[in-house]
């Protein structure tokens, strides 16, 4: 039974480790825009390498929408996209390293690890999305203003739905950021394995 648990501890710590490639393939992050006047909403994947269109055209009718109210175009590249998948991979290599040496602690070590860059990633998301929504062209074509008469933002929310003039935005997970949770997941799994194993040992050894 001591052996299962070290063993069941060690491969799923290295599942964990495996299942972050596939933020590669599949988006982290989806904003979706709802109006009447789209039958079907404009969506936008979000990938540790790309912005990607949810259907055929998405981001540029989002860029046509945005010019009208002053804010910027949705870029093709941000410097992020040098450094998450960077970052996947060091993390992925990392997670297989520590789950063959097999110490728990380690695992935890990881997994706290994981957590503070995925706070900080979502601490850039939301410096991203203030800019992008507040930063607004003076010379815009439509000017909207709060009740005090402060400009209106038009900032989606990084998790969450709100309604933003006639549009509801929406922005959630998407498959890749639920398989990076899944990961974790699998990581904390994995340290409470390791952790009963290395109570079990002492308590056969004492």
């Amino acid at each position: 039974m001591l052996e299962h648990k070290k063993t069941s501890s060690k491969i799923t710590m290295v599942i964990s480790g495996l299942l972050l490639l596939l933020l590669f393939v599949l988006p982290l992050w989806n904003i979706k825009l709802e109006a009447p006047q789209y039958p079907i909403p404009l969506g936008m994947d979000i990938y540790i390498h790309k912005f990607a269109d949810e259907e055929p055209h998405d981001i540029k009718n989002i860029n046509l929408l945005n010019h009208y109210v002053g804010m910027k175009e949705i870029p093709e590249f941000i410097p992020e996209f040098n450094i998450f998948p960077a970052v996947i991979i060091a993390m992925s290599i990392l997670a297989v390293i520590v789950g063959l040496i097999g110490k728990h602690k380690l695992f935890l070590a990881w997994l706290i690890l994981m957590a503070i860059l995925c706070t900080a990633g979502l601490v850039d998301f939301y410096m991203w999305e203030h800019d992008y929504g507040h930063n607004l062209n003076p010379h815009a074509i439509l000017k909207f203003t709060n009740p005090d008469g402060t400009p209106m933002g038009f900032q989606p929310p990084v998790f969450g739905t709100k309604h933003i003039l006639n549009f509801v935005a929406h922005s959630y997970p998407a498959s890749g950021g639920i398989a990076l949770f899944l990961s974790m997941i699998l990581a904390f799994a994995a340290y409470r394995l390791g952790f009963e194993g290395a109570r079990e040992e002492q308590s056969k050894s004492s």
